[in-house]
């Protein structure tokens, strides 16, 4: 069995990759949870997010590397990428204004 570069090698490498870490953060967090948790998560969330768009850029960076038409992954990468980023410093924010009570103590 040979390794091969191009011919859809980029995508399947994504797409495997992909499939493990959105299992785990579906079963870990989210956006949402952080926004109810943010008095307790402040403190660590965003360093977490750093961590993952590190992970995040890693794959992306091979998948760039892998495929002849590297503007697909790259340009997915950075618009997942921005958009979650967004979204939890946005879930952060509404978070710590908001009076509600969270679900952890």
């Amino acid at each position: 069995m040979a390794f091969s570069v191009g011919d859809g090698a980029a995508v399947t490498f994504m797409v495997s990759a992909g499939v493990v870490y959105e299992v785990i953060a579906a079963c870990c967090s989210s956006p949402q949870t952080a926004q109810i948790n943010a008095d307790t998560r402040a403190s660590t969330l965003m360093k977490w997010v750093k961590i993952g768009m590190l992970q995040a850029g890693f794959f992306v960076a091979i998948a760039v590397w892998l495929d002849k038409d590297r503007w697909p992954s790259l340009l997915g990468g950075a618009l997942a990428g921005i958009i979650m980023w967004w979204s939890y410093k946005h879930a952060m924010q509404c978070g710590l204004e908001s009076a509600e009570p969270g679900t952890e103590y």
